[in-house]
């Protein structure tokens, strides 16, 4: 039996949900009676959708897995039974890849804005939000870092100057997750149509800040927990991902928090994330430069000049090293390896 939850009161359209000509142009002829639906949860075995008639759960089809979808997914489905017809295409998808692990994780799709949640505590590191800004570059979203947690701290102004610096364009935004003023602050980001996701490590104030947007009208809020004193690490509140709506008209989706973050797949996202470095490569005397102990190295100049941050550095050569160790690779012409997916670009469509 398929289940629908309507509101009558409260008609969705399919531009509030998300809808845009770039999933409109992939309709064809035949499917002008199938329902657009979009993934609000994933579970084990089954899918829970939202459409112009409201949320439904909808009937897979023989040989499906849950698996490959992901919240936040744009899917067609019968118009009666609600049977899943196809995918489509992604306009962005954020992924990550667990240590040993071959195949990626979906954690949301056609996300417009990542929101990078740390808190001002022991929580707050550098180097683990690189590695989500790369993921949010590689998936062709606007990343935005959330600061909690700042009347913990005498001063909140060192957590936003270093959160700054990490990245050409970054927006930075302080706020307290339990206020009303944490939505107007972030209204930019959050209007009709517009689909936010909330990444970060637990007890941040992900599922706090995923109340205070959806506001009254949020069916079932999400669990909150407290923190460790002695080390700032949270437990985990969120354990599946789900779509809420935004009193602001926009979606937000929770994600589970993430303890470590393996990066893979993601040398074009670490280029824009190290724009300073990647912009200095090329003027390097050989090609294959590895900025270690060449001579006519730029990137050893600048350093040297003390224009390039040395910990940057670091990192940047820490990170590309991991990505390209964690990258498959796929076999080329003549059992060549070349890399399964070529630098450059914005966004992984799928």
């Amino acid at each position: 039996m398929v289940k629908v939850v309507t509101d009558p009161s409260a008609p969705i359209s399919l531009l509030n949900l998300g809808w845009s000509d770039f999933f409109g142009d992939q309709l064809e002829p035949d499917e002008a009676n199938l329902v657009p639906t979009r993934i609000a949860m994933v579970h084990r075995d089954r899918l829970t959708g939202l459409s112009q008639a409201g949320h439904m759960d909808l009937t897979l089809p023989a040989q499906a897995n849950t698996g490959d979808y992901a919240v936040g997914d744009w899917v067609l489905a019968e118009p009666d039974t609600y049977l899943l017809r196809r995918r489509l295409t992604r306009k962005t998808v954020l992924e990550r890849r667990t240590q040993g692990g071959r195949i990626p994780q979906l954690a949301a799709a056609n996300v417009d804005t990542l929101f990078i949640v740390t808190s001002c505590n022991a929580d707050f590191n550098p180097a683990r939000l690189e590695r989500y800004l790369a993921l949010a570059n590689e998936a062709g979203t606007t990343p935005v870092i959330l600061l909690t947690k700042a009347d913990t701290v005498a001063d909140a102004e060192p957590y936003q100057k270093q959160s700054l610096a990490l990245q050409r364009g970054l927006a930075v935004v302080t706020l307290n997750p339990k206020t009303a003023d944490a939505a107007s602050a972030l209204a930019a980001w959050c209007g009709t149509g517009q689909t936010v996701a909330l990444v970060g490590s637990s007890g941040v104030g992900k599922s706090t800040l995923v109340n205070t947007l959806a506001g009254s009208a949020q069916q079932s809020p999400q669990q909150t927990g407290g923190i460790r004193e002695h080390d700032a690490k949270g437990r985990h509140t969120t354990t599946a991902r789900s779509l809420h709506a935004i009193a602001g008209g926009g979606w937000v989706i929770d994600t589970p928090g993430m303890r470590t973050l393996h990066v893979s797949d993601v040398a074009s996202g670490i280029d824009t994330l190290f724009a300073e470095i990647t912009e200095l490569a090329p003027l390097c005397k050989f090609r294959d430069c590895t900025h270690v102990h060449e001579p006519g190295c730029a990137v050893q100049a600048a350093l040297k000049a003390g224009t390039l941050d040395p910990e940057r550095l670091a990192r940047w050569r820490k990170l590309s090293d991991e990505n390209q160790h964690n990258t498959p690779v796929q076999s080329g012409p003549r059992g060549g390896k070349s890399p399964a997916k070529p630098a450059g670009g914005r966004g992984k469509r799928r």
